[in-house]
Formats: C-alpha cells, structure tokens, sequence
C-alpha cells in the first residue's frame, strides 16, 4: 500500500468513528439562535458580555493602564529574586506566539467577506473588551500558580480554579474546582494536539505547496509532505525539551520578526493606495452602523466581527494563562496588565490591519467572495498583497509558517502542562508526551483529519464556559491583586528599591511552591 493510499484510509477511518461526535459536539457548543435575521452564537455571546463585565468592574483597565502595561514589559518595575522562569516581555511573545496565527490572515479576509467592511469595526472593540478578560484571567495565572523545587513553574486554569475556589468557597468550592481542573486539562490537551498543532502544520504545508507548484511540484508529493512533517517535528521537538525558557527565547525573536513582517507588507500595500485610505476608513463605519449586503445587516456585521476577533485572540478561553504564569514576578496583576497588551497586538493591530489592507486594495476575489463565491481566505489576502506586490505569495508563505511553527511550540507547552497535570510531571510522564506531540506534527502534514479540529474548536470554547465563570467568582481576588500592585508602583515611582517597595506591600502573598 502507498503512503497516499494509507493516509486517505486513516482519514477516511478517524472521520468515520468521530464524526457522529464532532457533529453533536459542534452543534451544542456553537449553538446560534436567530436574533434580527442573522444567527448569534451563544458561546460568542458568553466572551463578549465577559468582556464587557470586566471592562467596567475594572473601571477600563485595558485604557487607563495600557501605558503602565508598556511600562512593566519593558522592565520597569522588575523585582529582583522574583520566582519564574522568563521575563514579562518573554512571557507575553510566548502567550502572543500561539494566538497570533492562520486565523489573522485567513480568518479575517473570510469576515470582511461575509460581513463587509464594517465587520472590522467590531472586530477592533470586541479585540478591547477583550483585553480586561485577559487582564482577569492572567492574573489568576500567577496568583494560584505552582513553583516547583525545579524553578519550573506550572499555571493555567487547572491550578487558579481548585486553588482559588477552595480559597473562597470552602470545601465545596474546592471539590468543584478539582472537576473543572480536570475537565480543562483535557480541553487545553486536546485542542493543543489536533488544534494547535496538527491543524497549524496541515494548513502550513499546504501553502507551501501552493507556491512551489502544487502538487506536481518539488513538496507536493506524499514523501514531500512526509519530510516536511519530520523537518516540523524535530524543530518543535528540540525546542519543547528546553521547556517554556526555550520557548521563550525562540518566540520572544520569532514574534516581533513575523509581526513586523507581516505589518511592514500591510503598510506597503496601503501606501501605495494611499488615497484610498479616507474612502476604505469611511467604509468600514458606515459598514458598521449601515451594512449593504450583509445577512443580518448591523447585527449580522457584528457578529462576524466579534466572531473573528473572539476566536482571533482566545480572551476568555484559558489558555494564555499558562505561558504567562512562567514570568519573574512578585505581583501577579502585573502580569495580567502585560497580558491585556496580547488582545490589543492579535486583533486591534495584526487583524485590523489584514483588514483595512483587504478593504484598500479591494482585490478581484474578495468581491466575488462577497457575491458568494466560495473562495478560501488565504486567497483573498494574498490577491490583496498581490495588487502591489507580486511575488507576495512567497512572502505569505513565511508568515503563515512562522505563525504556524509559533503557534505549535506554545501549544505544545500548553498541552505539556495540561498532561502533566492529569498524568504527573515525572520524566517518563513527559517524554510521553512530547514523543506523542512530535508525532501529531507529523501527521499533520500527511493527514487532514478535519472531524478533529472541528471538535477541538469545539472542546476549546467549552473551556471557556467553565473558565469565565471562574472568572466571575474570582474577580475580587483580581481587584485586591490590582491594588497591591498600583500600591506598589506608586512606592517604586517614589524611589523606594525593590525590597522596600515590596516589604510594604501587605497584600502580597507568597507563591505556593510544589516538587
């Protein structure tokens, strides 16, 4: 039997056994209900009115204190002796590396599509409000994360939930945090395996195969993909046994050069158009308020755009807290005021300016796309990149793979968390799963296996269900964390030293530390 042949009977197997459950898994947790002619996801619903509570119990944290959030990346208010493993700059490219991804080139040319111009207004205030949920959960991270006697450190919701309900709830609390602890473990576990990794290496691969001649060209064949999947796996194993400092070094460089590449191609493209710019402005608000074409008109532009902005950035959804529960620090709230920059970076910046790029250039594609044309949305960027630049297509390539390769190195971290919380963080225990994680990469380039990321779309957003609710009754832990901090600051911009600052801070308390 041929690879192709074995490949397609393995799809063919895995689709067939996990369909019925995908399907099922996929309508529960995606549930629409029909509101002003256009169909409103639940689960989208449930992120954005987070966002929304958050913002305003916060009093516009992510306005009010996005200059102090710069402030502490850069390192300014550092503390020596501070328990963690990376810096506050490392922990937030860390974070940023797997949500920044094929959605902010894709993802967004299919939004402006179906909901028009306007759907990027509402993807930039849902990338907002987004920010105070990061802000919240992030700060959960460090609160109730794990030191062990290593100086590895262990955070996401499986730790602030149990630790932190039992903290407030007493025993009740505890035992539900326990059963949440688990269920998220797995969530994290699953999507990082078949969402994060297999999906990211699939959807890199087959780009790169469309710029080098399809699939008569030099990658196109089976063996192509299978050393490509090899070459993707080795990569990612070597970095992953360095653990998240090694993460950290490689996307803390990986992050600013493929943002900065990517943003540098957008500005060209609309420079050039420069003229164009106050027309394409103008259509995007009134797109906003008074949508042509689109289902649903106002509500339906709305809900496209806080759709891609809600699966764009991850606000809400858990993950995040895991990267970012590994910085150097003694107040958690000033990790979780770096972490409110990640929304702001994924969707008001990279995704806004995909957007605004697609809208200026107006290729051929994209309004066939908006005419009903099925066509894919890496498509469309790329046609829009290509009215200036024509051989953009290789440049995209680069993106796309480096978007990819950063999204499975934090993935892999996050599942390495997720399965040594289920199984034990013993050498055994996580050569498994980085040997099981390699292997996923590979198949990712020969498999396609579409009825698994489906579901691991699904079983992440069910993680944020049971996230933000633990979000909501752990919100005033996050509000005394932001008053140490702010009170710490105002000590430190006085001139006390790091000490002083912090032996006068009473609400700080030590970080549990585990074997």
């Amino acid at each position: 039997m041929s690879l192709d042949s074995f490949t397609q009977s393995v799809d063919k197997a895995v689709s067939g056994f996990f369909e019925p459950i995908a399907t099922w898994l996929v309508d529960v947790v995606f549930y629409s209900v029909p509101v002003g002619g256009t169909e409103v996801p639940l689960i989208v619903a449930w992120l954005v009115v987070a966002g929304l509570v958050f913002t305003g119990w916060f009093g516009l944290v992510q306005v009010r204190k996005f200059k102090l959030a710069v402030n502490v990346v850069r390192g300014k208010y550092d503390e020596k002796g501070s328990a963690g493993e990376v810096n506050h700059f490392q922990a937030l490219t860390a974070a940023v590396s797997g949500t920044v991804g094929l959605g902010n080139i894709a993802g967004v040319a299919v939004a402006v599509s179906i909901g028009g111009p306007g759907a990027t207004f509402w993807m930039i205030l849902c990338g907002l409000l987004g920010m105070a949920t990061k802000f919240v959960e992030v700060t959960l991270g460090v609160k109730y994360r794990e030191v062990h006697a290593d100086g590895t450190v262990s955070g996401g919701p499986m730790h602030y939930l149990p630790k932190g309900l039992a903290e407030r709830f007493g025993k009740n609390g505890k035992t539900l945090g326990k059963v949440l602890a688990v269920l998220a473990s797995f969530f994290v576990l699953f999507f990082g395996l078949f969402g994060g990794n297999l999906f990211q290496v699939n959807q890199s691969y087959a780009q790169l195969v469309s710029v080098t001649g399809g699939e008569d060209g030099m990658v196109g064949s089976s063996a192509g993909a299978l050393f490509f999947g090899i070459l993707i796996a080795a990569l990612v194993g070597i970095v992953l046994l360095g653990g998240i400092r090694s993460i950290a070094s490689v996307t803390s460089k990986l992050v600013p050069a493929m943002a900065g590449i990517y943003i540098a191609a957008c500005l060209v493209v609309i420079l050039v158009n420069v003229s164009a710019v106050p027309t394409a402005v103008s259509s995007i608000i009134e797109g906003a308020f008074n949508p042509e074409g689109v289902a649903g008109g106002v509500l339906g532009a709305l809900i496209v755009g806080f759709k891609r902005a809600a699966f764009s950035n991850e606000a809400g959804l858990g993950s995040a807290p895991i990267a970012h529960s590994a910085v150097k620090t003694k107040h958690p709230a000033s990790e979780g005021l770096v972490a409110l920059l990640e929304p702001f970076i994924d969707t008001v910046v990279i995704c806004t300016m995909t957007a605004l790029t697609i809208v200026i250039a107006n290729p051929a594609s994209w309004a066939e796309a908006r005419a009903g044309e099925s066509i894919g949305g890496v498509t469309i960027t790329s046609d829009a990149f290509g009215t200036v630049l024509p051989w953009f297509p290789y440049i995209l390539t680069i993106a796309v793979m480096l978007f990819a390769i950063s999204t499975v190195l934090t993935w892999g971290y996050y599942g390495l968390k997720a399965w040594t919380y289920l199984f034990g963080r013993s050498k055994a225990s996580e050569i498994t799963y980085k040997v099981v994680y390699t292997v996923v990469a590979v198949a990712g380039s020969l498999l396609t296996l579409q009825t698994l990321i489906d579901m691991a779309d699904a079983v992440l957003f069910m993680l944020a269900v049971i996230n933000i609710i633990g979000l909501y009754l752990l919100a005033p832990v996050v509000k005394r964390e932001l008053n140490s901090f702010l009170a710490f600051v105002k000590k430190r911009d006085a001139g006390l030293d790091t000490d002083e600052a912090t032996d006068g801070d009473t609400d700080q308390e030590p970080v549990k530390t585990t074997v």
